[in-house]
C-alpha cells in the first residue's frame, strides 16, 4: 500500500518520548486520503499526536465499498524501504505485484506480508473480475535498525492460527496471542489479531503488560474497555495491561495491534522509513533516477513519482506521558 499524497510531511516517529506508559483510552480520529481513481481510505497512524503502536506505524482502514461497476483498488507501482506492509482484507481481492517477482491474490483473511528491507517496489490492484465489495486495512511494521537493510522478500499465508472462545475467533496475523503463534515473519516484539465477535459477546483478551496497544473497529459496534468504537476509528490503550475487555453491541470485527514501544527514533516520509534526512534524501533520488528498487512487470499503467521533499530536517519531540 502507498502513500499517495503529493504534500507528504516528514515525520519523526518512533523513541519512548512517545509511548504512554499507563492504561489511556485515547479515540484517534480518521483523516481521510484518496487512494487511486475509487478507493478513499481512513488514516489512522501516523496520526496528529500518535505516531507509533509498537512497530505499527502506517494504518489504513478502507471500505467497505461498491466496486462493482468501478475499477477498485489501483496503486501503480511505488518503492518501500525499511518496512513491512501487512494486507489484511475482510471483503473482496488484491492482486500484489512486486519487484522480486512475486505474483499473489490476496483474499479475505489471509497475510500478504511484503519485508522491503533496503529496497522493493510493488503495485496493488483489483482484479479486473472482482467481487462487488472491498473492505479491508493496509498496515505497515517499521524495521529495527538491525533488519532495516535486510533482502527484501514476500510472504502469503493462507491458513493463520486462531485463538477461540464463547463468542469470539481471533485470528492472529502476525507475532503471538495467548500461546497462538502466526508463521509470518517478525523483528520486534509484536502483535496484529483479527477479533471477529458475536453479538452480546462480553469475554476479554490477554495482554503482555510490557506492550503498547491499540484496537481499530472494522465493522459492526463494540465496546473496548468500555469505550464504543465504530467503524473506522481507533482506540490507542497505552501500556500496562494484563487484559482487555470486550462487548459486542452487535456483531462486530476488530484488529488489535500491539507490540513492545519501539525505541529507535525513525523519519518517516512518503513510502520510505530511514533514520536520517539525507537516506530518505538519497532513497527519492535513487527511486527517480535509478534501479535500486527494482522494476515490477505486468503493471499496465506507468510507476508513481515521488513528490517534493520538504528540504528541512525533523528535529525528535516528545515527552514520556
Amino acid at each position: 500500500m502507498s502513500n499517495l499524497d503529493r504534500q507528504a510531511a516528514l515525520s519523526v516517529c518512533g523513541g519512548r518520548g512517545f509511548v504512554v506508559a499507563d492504561p489511556v483510552r485515547e479515540l484517534l480520529t480518521p483523516r481521510r486520503v484518496p487512494l487511486g481513481e475509487s478507493t478513499e481510505v481512513r488514516r489512522l497512524l501516523p496520526n496528529l499526536g500518535r505516531r507509533m503502536v509498537g512497530a505499527w506505524c502506517f494504518v489504513d482502514h478502507y471500505g467497505p465499498d461498491d466496486i462493482a461497476d468501478e475499477p477498485g483498488m489501483q496503486v501503480p507501482p511505488h518503492p518501500h524501504m525499511g518496512l513491512q506492509t501487512v494486507s489484511w482484507l475482510h471483503e473482496g481481492e488484491v492482486l500484489h505485484r512486486d519487484s522480486v517477482g512475486s505474483l499473489r491474490t490476496i483474499r479475505p483473511r489471509e497475510l500478504g506480508l511484503m519485508t522491503s528491507g533496503r529496497a522493493i517496489s510493488h503495485s496493488e490492484e483489483s482484479p479486473k473480475s472482482h467481487a462487488r465489495l472491498l473492505h479491508g486495512a493496509q498496515l505497515w511494521v517499521a524495521l529495527p535498525d538491525a533488519h532495516r537493510h535486510t533482502k527484501p522478500h514476500f510472504q502469503h499465508h493462507a491458513e493463520l492460527p486462531q485463538v477461540t472462545a464463547p463468542g469470539l475467533t481471533a485470528t492472529v496475523i502476525l507475532g503471538e496471542l495467548d500461546g497462538a503463534r502466526s508463521p509470518g515473519s517478525v523483528y520486534t516484539p509484536i502483535v496484529g489479531a483479527d477479533l471477529a465477535l458475536a453479538r452480546g459477546t462480553e469475554t476479554g483478551i490477554p495482554l503482555e503488560p510490557d506492550f503498547e496497544y491499540a484496537v481499530l473497529s472494522m465493522s459492526g459496534e463494540a465496546r473496548v474497555d468500555g469505550v464504543p468504537l465504530l467503524p473506522g476509528s481507533m482506540l490507542y490503550l497505552g501500556c500496562g495491561r494484563s487484559e482487555l475487555p470486550l462487548r459486542a453491541e452487535s456483531d462486530a470485527a476488530l484488529m488489535l495491534l500491539g507490540g513492545e514501544p519501539f525505541e529507535e527514533e525513525l523519519i518517516m516520509w512518503w513510502n520510505f522509513i530511514g533514520r536520517t534526512h539525507q537516506e530518505i534524501e538519497t532513497a527519492r533520488q535513487d527511486w527517480t533516477e535509478g534501479s535500486r528498487f527494482g522494476e515490477v512487470q505486468g503493471y499496465a499503467g506507468e510507476r508513481l513519482s515521488a513528490p517534493d521533499l520538504p528540504p528541512v530536517p525533523l528535529k525528535p519531540r516528545g515527552r514520556v506521558r
